[in-house]
Parts: C-alpha cells; structure tokens; sequence
C-alpha cells in the first residue's frame, strides 16, 4: 500500500480542488490519502463525492498551533468535524486568519513590495487565506523566486520582517480536543528548520506525555541526518512515525506520494480512532 497522509486542497492553501486533490492521487498510485487543510473540514464532502473507486480517504485538518512562542503545526486525523469545542477552536482560528494575512500585505508594503489584498485574494479565492497566498503573490511580483524562499526571516518566517501573529492553538490543547472527538494527533514536520525555529525535543516528549500519538518524520523539509534522529526520538517516546508529501499543488514542489507513511502505522492510526473512518472510493458515486 502507498499511504500519503498530509496533503492540502484549495479549501485552504493547496491550488488542487479536494475533487482533483483525490483524483490525482488515484492517478498517482496512492492507495490512501488524507485531506489534511488548514484549520478546516470544507473540503470533506467535495473529496468524498469525487473519490474514485481503489482509493481511501482519511479525513483530517492541520491545526495551527504555538508553544513558547514557536509554531506548531498539528496534524488531526478521523475526529468527529461536528463535535463542538474542537469546532469552535477551529472557526476562531480561521476567522482570524484574513485580518492577520491583511496586516502582513500591510508591513509588506510598508517594505517597499508592491503588492495588493485584491491580489492575495484572487490567489486564495474561495480558501481559507495565509501565508502561502502571500508567498505565491511574492512570486508574481518576483520578490522571491519560490515559496518556500518566502518563507524565512527577511519576509514571512515566524518573526520575520512581515509576520503578523494569529489566534493559534496551544498544542496541548489541540491533542485535548481532538482526543475528545476521537482523533488522532500527529506533530507535522516537527524539525523543518528552514521555516524557522522548532520546538526542543524535550517539548516533544512532553507533548508525548500529554498524549500525543506521533510525528511526521518522512518529510521534505527533513534530511536524512534530521530523519534519523527523529526516528530515534519517536522510538524512546513509544510514538508512530508517518511520511507524508504536504502536497500543496503547484503551489510547491513535492509530489503526491513523494513521501509514505508504513501500512502498519496507518493501521495504528485507523484503531485508535474512533471519531470517523477512513472513506473507500465508490468511483465518484454519491454516498447516501
């Protein structure tokens, strides 16, 4: 089985519609895919109407989270999306998203860059704004040659010349909640260090201990020196390890499939959820 499990449509920052985002992983060889958007569940029922058939669907959200000041990307899987205080804590973090991307377009014209709200949000359309919208209008008006190379300190990188803060969830909350709606966590690109400072390993284990289910190790912004020492890490922790693209589209570089997470710990994560299961294709078909 070629498992993906963290990958992003144009419900939030991907430039694939959940549709398309689920009919190029089947046309890519992947047996599984997870919707993982950010801080939204909008993309569910477009992914699942369109699923084809030999391909399953875990549904999730990437929760956008901060300890001591430093970043934390939550990956959610098969929660409950209705349950209440997890819903709650998402709608706050995206309603605070458009204020917040307007005031990094602010300091980034106070920076001399020409750019316009009009344009990040034609860029956006219909998803839920951020950073990359940014990142991509950057690359319209040749500011950066790339994405990712907006994203350091001298543009939009945590602390960075155009950085703005955002309502963000503390991570031992997160595993709280989503606990509560039956899901599982999994610590995104946990020492991605070109986006900027990461957690210590001590905050990993006490996330660990907080119940925390697993990291993402298999991972681009990971080298093969970084991935070791996660997998040790994880080992001393009793945590899963799980290898995932972060397909965003064209809006980066990696590819569906480029990295996968083990059947066995797919498996792992498909027990320990009770909140919703994973969705096998019916070809397209709507389900009742």
């Amino acid at each position: 089985m070629r498992i993906d499990l963290h990958a992003h449509s144009t419900a939030s920052d991907g430039t694939d519609t959940p549709a398309e985002l689920v009919r190029a992983a089947a046309a890519g060889g992947l047996d599984v895919v997870a919707l993982t958007d950010h801080d939204t569940v909008a993309g569910y029922r477009e992914a699942i109407e369109a699923l084809p058939e030999g391909l399953t669907l875990v549904t999730g959200a990437e929760l956008s989270c901060r300890l001591d000041g430093v970043g934390v990307h939550m990956l959610a899987y098969l929660f409950d999306p209705e349950e209440p205080e997890l819903s709650r804590e998402r709608e706050l973090v995206r309603d605070d998203r458009t204020p917040r991307a307007q005031a990094m377009v602010g300091k980034l014209r106070g920076l001399g860059v020409d750019i316009t709200w009009e344009q990040v949000g034609r860029i956006a359309g219909e998803g839920s704004v951020g950073r990359p919208h940014i990142a991509a209008a950057l690359v319209e008006l040749a500011v950066v040659p790339t994405v990712s190379d907006a994203f350091t300190p001298l543009w939009l990188a945590d602390g960075g010349r155009a950085y703005a803060e955002k309502h963000e969830l503390d991570p031992f909350d997160a595993i709280r909640l989503v606990k509560a709606a039956g899901g599982v966590t999994v610590f995104a690109h946990p020492a991605a260090v070109k986006r900027g400072q990461c957690v210590p390993e001590d905050a990993i284990a006490a996330l660990a201990a907080a119940g925390l289910d697993g990291i993402e190790v298999e991972h681009m912004d990971h080298d093969e020196t970084t991935r070791v020492r996660l997998r040790g890490l994880a080992g001393d922790l009793g945590l899963l390890t799980t290898g995932s693209s972060d397909y965003h589209g064209s809006r980066k570089t990696c590819r569906l499939g480029e990295y996968t997470t083990d059947p066995e710990i797919y498996g792992e994560i498909t027990r320990r959820a009770t909140g919703a299961f994973p969705v096998p294709g019916a070809g397209g078909r709507v389900r009742g």
